[in-house]
């Protein structure tokens, strides 16, 4: 392999069941899952293998099981791998974190669990939206926010590849940037199903809150650099708990990490956790790399 390195998934990936093989398989899977029913104040291991899926669903839920599952996969597969860099997209920021040795697993778990629940809680449901903005350059979508605006809080939260944008904002300011992206060329643009708007300005209040809990932690030096989703550069300790505060609240630049990695020679992408969404992703963005996906045991076999 060359360059290798690996990224983990955000919010949205999970599904009923997932990790479960890894789980049943391997005593190192199974002692994250334990460690993360230690940390929790739920039993996250029978939501995650049982659901309902509604809870599973649920923002302080659904991060640190995608966490947690995505950390076992990793337990199971590290001494295949030999990643030059780590990184994340959003949530996913915080298992990269863990890999390189920044913060303790069951801290993070708790941690993740606490960021979900101020993300969720800082904006009364029904008041936020946040839509994928397909077939426009950033650079265009940006106008479009800056036009929208005169309706409310409207702000780009992810740029996924260079014609995948995410917008978050107030429903109504988000609706109208929507008519002016398909003015303006866009093929597609589609309502995310979200309880609230994530990545936005007006979940501020949101990361002020858990810049409370990340201050109170032991953070230290990456072992393995990370990049990250807010500078799409590599972190350095000192600034680790002002990014992660401000990624709570700002755009989540996926390309701009990816773009990055590029820029220094990496040619093997392996995402770990559920989902494939990265995976696509990277391949929008380069068609030429390496792109690996570990969510099921057989996936193993590709390493």
């Amino acid at each position: 392999m060359g360059k290798l390195a690996v990224m983990f998934p955000g919010q949205g990936a999970q599904f009923v069941g997932m990790g479960y093989d890894f789980y049943q398989n391997f005593e190192s899977a199974r002692r994250i899952f334990d460690l993360a029913n230690e940390a929790l104040d739920f039993d996250l291991k029978n939501i995650v293998f049982n659901g309902p899926e509604e809870e599973l669903k649920l923002t302080r839920i659904t991060q640190p099981a995608i966490l947690t599952t995505s950390i076992a996969i990793y337990e199971v597969v590290k001494d295949k791998l030999e990643p030059k860099a780590v990184f994340g997209q959003s949530l996913g920021e915080y298992s990269a974190l863990v890999v390189s040795g920044c913060i303790d697993f069951k801290t993070a778990v708790w941690l993740v669990s606490k960021r979900g629940e101020y993300m969720q809680n800082e904006v009364p449901e029904g008041v936020g939206a946040m839509a994928a903005v397909l077939g426009l350059s950033v650079e265009d979508v940006k106008e479009v926010c800056r036009i929208a605006k005169e309706k409310g809080v409207v702000e780009i939260s992810n740029i996924n590849s260079p014609e995948q944008t995410v917008i978050s904002g107030e429903k109504q300011a988000v609706y109208f940037a929507m008519e002016i992206a398909k003015q303006k060329g866009a093929k597609r643009c589609v309502e995310l199903n979200v309880s609230a708007p994530f990545h936005c300005s007006l979940i501020k209040g949101a990361g002020e809150k858990l810049k409370k809990h990340l201050l109170e932690i032991d953070i230290k030096e990456p072992q393995i650099p990370v990049v990250s989703n807010v500078t799409a550069d590599y972190m350095k300790k000192e600034d680790i708990i002002d990014l992660l505060e401000k990624q709570v609240y700002t755009t989540v630049n996926f390309l701009g990490c990816v773009d990055r990695l590029l820029e220094d020679g990496f040619d093997t992408f392996v995402e770990i956790g559920p989902g494939t969404t990265l995976s696509g992703l990277v391949k929008k963005i380069k068609k030429d790399v390496k792109i690996i996906n570990i969510n099921k045991v057989e996936d193993m076999n590709n390493l």
